[in-house]
């Protein structure tokens, strides 16, 4: 990497990184009472260190900042994040550009492993069930797709989207029974959030495990970023080059699915952030992994921090599910993706 593209990448990771500051401080700002963004960033600095910033603002404002809006703003950094470097790890995986959690039928296999322990109030594993529920129903529905889309030791486009498209509908199906099914309302009602994909009522509590994972996920996959490098040029060429092509993707196909049924644990099922993040990126910075995984992690946080804004106050009082509005920007997306790879 020459010194100009040096400068070129740091410039772009230091804009990406600034929106994602600029994202954040609004999500934490604007909302039924509104909190200038001075006030945010001096409740920020006082809670850090009390010297940092004179206390001259409301406490009840201290407490909508720290406690109700804060979590939820970084919550949504963590899922858009993880979201979008599953989504850039997927397309490398499986050499497909249209590679996505939602379109290849990961995230809703991890809603079906949620609701199925919210319906049914399993608790076998205490604060975890649900976290392992969601990560077995991913990796179950992640495997099940490539199952079907690989024929003869070769897996095209068509194949892969219809597999992933007919999974998708047959445990969004299983997710919708026993949603109707249940016959305790307030389940019912929980699990139905999980479906829409939302993060209201976020607390301290739901940030810590999905943000440590996705992180060390993200590192993980910074430290293969080379072997996802050998997999864009194919198959053959990666084991040539003493890639055991088989075993590296059976291995990240674990690690994304944890990364996805972490994510949708806490968010429910939010599509195609990781399906447009990851072209965006490239677009920017090139298709090396090195440098696209950091920069998909800070645009996917952005991306998701100003949906869930729109998302609470476009028709406020009343809340659109976040997932409705990435599937309203991304289902074009989609549409105009494939035209581009058929005209090609």
């Amino acid at each position: 990497m020459t010194g100009v593209r040096r400068a070129g990448y740091a410039l772009v990771l230091a804009c990406l990184g600034a929106l994602v500051l600029a994202a954040a401080t609004a999500g934490v700002a604007v909302g039924s009472v509104r909190v200038p963004p001075d006030q945010v960033w001096g409740i920020l600095l006082h809670r850090a260190h009390p010297a940092l910033a004179e206390p001259a603002w409301p406490p009840v404002r201290e407490t909508i900042v720290i406690d109700v809006r804060l979590p939820r703003v970084l919550l949504c950094g963590v899922v858009g994040a993880g979201l979008s470097v599953c989504g850039t790890a997927l397309q490398a995986l499986v050499r497909n550009p249209l590679a996505d959690p939602m379109l290849l039928g990961v995230s809703s296999g991890a809603t079906v492993g949620a609701v199925t322990v919210v319906v049914f109030h399993l608790a076998w594993f205490g604060a975890f069930s649900l976290p392992l529920a969601a990560f077995c129903g991913a990796l179950a529905a992640l495997v099940a797709v490539y199952l079907l889309a690989r024929s003869g030791g070769r897996m095209t486009t068509v194949r892969l989207v219809l597999a992933g498209v007919a999974t998708a509908e047959v445990l969004s199906a299983v997710a919708s029974y026993l949603v109707i099914s249940s016959d305790d309302p307030r389940a019912a009602e929980s699990a139905l959030r999980w479906m829409l994909g939302g993060l209201a009522g976020t607390r301290w509590t739901v940030v810590w495990i999905p943000a440590v994972i996705v992180l060390a996920g993200t590192a993980v996959l910074l430290g293969v970023s080379r072997h996802l490098n050998l997999l864009l040029a194919g198959e053959e060429a990666a084991a040539a080059l003493g890639l055991d092509v088989h075993r590296f993707r059976a291995s990240l196909f674990v690690l994304v699915a944890l990364m996805i049924g972490a994510v949708v644990a806490v968010s429910g099922s939010i599509g195609f952030v990781g399906l447009m993040m990851p072209h965006v990126v490239r677009l920017l910075v090139g298709a090396d992994h090195r440098r696209a995984l950091p920069a998909v992690a800070l645009l996917g946080a952005a991306f998701l921090i100003l949906a869930d804004l729109a998302a609470r106050t476009l028709v406020a009082p009343e809340e659109i599910p976040v997932g409705v509005l990435t599937a309203l920007v991304g289902g074009p997306f989609f549409l105009w993706l494939m035209r581009r790879k058929a005209a090609r």
